[in-house]
């Protein structure tokens, strides 16, 4: 490596105390929900002000400290935007050799459960703590990539051509950016290093590399008995429940005991290394369980953290995210309803074939409904997961070197049971790539639901880790 090391540490440290945290407090305070869940996102205006943001912030960069960096906002009639920032080598990297690095900025939904003085468009500072939605997932991804880059500027190292790409749909499922990659063309060369800021970290003393990320089913099932609610006393005992008619298909997926899924075409074998690995980190991560608020008496359904690891990374899993037809308990009138729907959150291997997954979940669903009841299935995003390539030797001693320098410890690695979109279409698109696959969103930081922090001490040692990664890769020729 050519990086200072001083000098990185000590440029991210500036550029984070001094100028990202009060961009990162504005982005906060935008409501940028993914497209999902706010039909009106165009008219509203929220992203394009988040992205404009973040432009503006990373135009600054490329004038003060990015000489020949250029920024643009690639944009598509009736798509989320893409932010993209393209940086010529420095040092003596390789033009033809392009790095990618990943992030997004659109943002799940507020959720309910905030405690008192916290709210998901309000930072708040509390000791190494960012508290606000879309401050860990995945707002610091675009400071951190841009930082890192003028780092090992300062610092007297070497990069190649880097694109940060920041796309504006991946809590969607990414619906939009396949377009803008068919647009782009070759724009985006041919990565050999792919460089995604948007993973979780087992704890906030080291690097962690995920090596396998879950795919994701998206459904919405619904079940109708009546064209419109009748008197319970009336039609109770005659007209099927279609809450009870819905349960029971759910339960042809599902053990309700268990929580086991129960068609092959949801699993998929898992690598003999990748068990070896969750074995070697189970012990140092303690007892997993422990970092879910688990209320009551409630208990896992895993006994073990190696259990838990392979759980959450190598095994599919269901949750009714969201039911309609039901009225909230205190306007619940004494009515048969005539519809229940739900819709189904479906994690499933790295390696399953999703569309062949969703296939399988449609036809048991519909199949033979009782009562004939009238049953659709909605189907939303089939994403596939991701499964990492064998490491090559630099990148490995990369890493590891990364790690030690940034935060005084070796890396690890894990699969994560979340879904980046964009891994799985990259993998395809790139297979011949490296990946590192690191993130900020460690104990506690409850990315999705109320709470959630960015660990401020985490994201700049990501940030310097990263800029020794980009030097490693410039100079792993010479």
């Amino acid at each position: 490596m050519t990086l200072a090391t001083d000098d990185a540490a000590a440029h991210v440290t500036r550029l984070w105390d001094d100028d990202i945290l009060p961009v990162l407090h504005d982005y906060i305070r935008i409501p940028n929900v993914s497209v999902a869940y706010d039909a009106g996102w165009a008219e509203a205006g929220h992203m394009a002000e988040a992205t404009e943001l973040l432009r503006q912030w990373c135009q600054r960069h490329a004038d003060d400290g990015l000489e020949g960096a250029t920024v643009e906002v690639h944009e598509i009639e009736g798509r989320t935007p893409v932010l993209l920032v393209d940086v010529p080598p420095a040092g003596g990297g390789d033009a033809d050799d392009t790095v990618l690095l990943y992030g997004h900025l659109d943002k799940q939904p507020p959720f309910t459960g905030w405690r008192d003085g916290l709210g998901p468009w309000e930072p708040v500072v509390d000791g190494d703590r960012l508290y606000g939605r879309g401050s860990a997932d995945d707002g610091y991804s675009t400071f951190s990539a841009v930082t890192a880059l003028e780092a090992v500027r300062a610092a007297g190292g070497s990069h190649s051509r880097c694109v940060i790409l920041i796309e504006a749909s991946e809590e969607s499922g990414s619906p939009d950016l396949p377009d803008h990659l068919e647009a782009l063309g070759d724009r985006l060369g041919t990565p050999s290093l792919v460089v995604a800021l948007d993973s979780w970290c087992g704890d906030y003393d080291r690097l962690w590399i995920t090596t396998s990320l879950r795919g994701l089913l998206d459904m919405t099932l619904r079940v109708e008995v009546l064209t419109e609610g009748v008197h319970s006393g009336s039609a109770g005992g005659v007209v099927p429940s279609s809450f009870r008619v819905l349960r029971s298909l759910v339960s042809r997926l599902e053990d309700e005991r268990t929580g086991e899924l129960l068609l092959r075409e949801l699993h998929a074998d898992i690598p003999d290394h990748r068990l070896r690995q969750i074995a070697a980190t189970a012990s140092e991560l303690g007892d997993f369980a422990d970092r879910y608020p688990f209320a009551g008496d409630t208990r896992p359904e895993r006994p073990t953290t190696e259990q838990v690891l392979i759980a959450r990374t190598w095994q599919p899993a269901l949750e009714v995210v969201g039911i309609d037809g039901a009225p909230p308990p205190a306007e619940a009138g004494n009515v048969l309803r005539p519809s229940t729907a739900v819709k189904l959150s479906i994690r499933v291997p790295p390696t399953a074939d999703p569309v062949v997954a969703a296939d399988a979940v449609e036809r048991r669903l519909t199949a033979d409904p009782p009562y004939g009841a009238t049953v659709t299935v909605q189907r939303g995003s089939a994403e596939p997961g991701w499964h990492a390539p064998p490491e090559v030797p630099w990148l490995g001693r990369a890493i590891e070197a990364a790690s030690l320098t940034a935060f005084g410890q070796g890396p690890r690695s894990l699969g994560e049971g979340g879904t980046i979109p964009f891994m799985g279409m990259l993998g395809r698109q790139f297979p011949d790539a490296q990946y590192v696959i690191t993130g900020v969103l460690g104990p506690e930081s409850n990315a999705h639901g109320p709470n959630e922090f960015l660990h401020l001490p985490t994201a700049r040692k990501v940030t310097t880790a990263v800029a020794h990664i980009l030097d490693a890769h410039a100079c792993r020729t010479r």
